[in-house]
């Protein structure tokens, strides 16, 4: 099958990987399920037989024609074909994301799917390195902007690797199946979100350099606000935990 570079299509057929996937979710028969980008519909079909409802997305016109005429009998299947960055989830009621995401759109289209309200897990394939740094905790390497702002409003959970040969075509690097929880509320509370947003991104602008150094374009008193949340002024930022960040943004938004 051709595929298209532009939509980095890279499509996963091994049966025990995908059944992995679902199995992974924790879908059952009472859920409403998003695919987005069904490709040659393997794990769309896996997913048929587990939810009460799908609803697949697919950009690519060809292979959304094909999928329409393979699956025409699928009663429990609504193929759409469209942008999954534009679609509107409101209307959808309460769903669940099972997906092998387009890599080039893996990030924008995550915090596109956590703002949804009405939405209660993604079990997602990614790239390994996009996973890790997604789930990676306070003192890792890969903790940083990804992380906070993940985990503020879910619980990711990295299931398993799957191998850059289960693909075709083979991409360069591994993937990985993470599973993302969304909490109802928060772990933390928050004054401003768009200040907590700005301190993350800000603080790890300058990862190498302290914290202090880090939020100094947000305050004219840094030292006294990272006193007044009680952190450490030579503290780096990767050290910080999202409870100390939302204090450290609400000491700023004073």
């Amino acid at each position: 099958m051709r595929t298209k570079k532009s939509l980095s299509q890279n499509f996963l057929f091994d049966p025990r990987i995908l059944k992995r996937i679902v199995e992974a979710s924790g879908i059952g028969p009472e859920d409403t399920v998003v695919e987005i980008g069904p490709g040659p519909g393997s794990l769309t079909k896996i997913l048929l037989t587990a939810a009460k409802k799908v609803f697949a997305i697919e950009a690519d016109r060809r292979l959304y024609e094909k999928l329409k005429e393979e699956l025409a009998d699928s009663e429990n299947l609504k193929l759409l074909h469209g942008d999954a960055l534009k679609f509107d989830y409101s209307g959808l009621g309460g769903f669940k994301v099972v997906a092998n995401i387009p890599y080039h759109i893996t990030t924008p289209l995550l915090f596109k799917l956590l703002e949804q309200k009405n939405l209660s897990s993604m079990t997602l394939t990614t790239q390994k390195e996009v996973a890790e740094r997604i789930a990676a905790g306070p003192g890792s390497k890969t903790y940083g902007v990804l992380s906070i702002m993940v985990q503020y409003r879910a619980r990711p959970e990295l299931k398993f690797i799957i191998p850059a040969g289960a693909f075709r075509p083979v991409p360069k690097v591994d993937s990985a199946c993470i599973r993302i929880d969304v909490y109802g509320k928060p772990p933390v509370k928050l004054k401003d979100e768009e200040v907590f947003s700005k301190v993350v991104k800000a603080a790890f602008s300058q990862r190498r350099k302290t914290i202090l150094n880090g939020i100094k374009s947000l305050t004219e008193d840094p030292k006294n606000v990272l006193e007044s949340a009680g952190i450490d002024l030579k503290r780096r930022p990767e050290t910080l935990s999202i409870e100390e960040f939302a204090r450290l943004a609400d000491a700023i938004s004073v």
